[in-house]
């Protein structure tokens, strides 16, 4: 598995960001079975950024907590069996990876909600990666049957990871 971490602001985070990261694709992979190693890229960033790309990529022009970009299409979210491995578009040629796609969060979004929820600022980082993870496998949550089934499989990731707001 290889992410690529980039930090465009001047914070440091208070655990280790990388290994959190590796833990919650760790158990996508487990939750969705799937056969290969990936790769993905995640940004963290500030709410003006997050705002521009929500604009130019959108429509929408103000900020939000992540945006994910997908770099696989799903007839069936979670159902990495049509991958077809001769397919160059979804595999990095140099390391012959999944490419899962990009997750881009706002630091600053992730505060503001950690403290509206009341639990940890690495808790509300655990639950967007794990939220965006789930777009970038397929996701949605445009219904409300979509958007069940969507945090359903965010609990168990959470859980089973052992992040929960009962843990903070």
């Amino acid at each position: 598995m290889t992410f690529y971490v980039e930090n465009e602001t001047n914070e440091e985070f208070p655990f280790n960001v990388e290994e959190l990261i590796s833990t919650l694709t760790g158990e996508l992979i487990k939750t969705f079975g799937i056969q290969y190693e990936v790769s993905l890229n995640v940004s963290f960033t500030d709410d003006t950024s997050i705002r521009e790309i929500n604009k130019e990529f959108r429509g929408i022009d103000k900020s939000t907590d992540v945006l994910s970009f997908p770099a696989l299409e799903f007839e069936t979210p979670g159902d990495f069996s049509n991958i077809e491995e001769d397919s160059p578009e979804y595999f990095d040629p140099d390391t012959k990876e999944l490419i899962l796609g990009d997750i881009m969060i706002s630091l600053e979004h992730a505060h503001a909600q950690a403290l509206e929820y009341g639990h940890s600022f690495k808790r509300e980082i655990a639950f967007l990666i794990t939220h965006s993870l789930l777009h970038l496998s397929g996701f949605d949550h445009e219904s409300d049957e979509e958007r069940e089934v969507m945090e359903d499989y965010q609990r168990k990731i959470l859980d089973t990871v052992g992040i929960t707001r009962e843990t903070d």
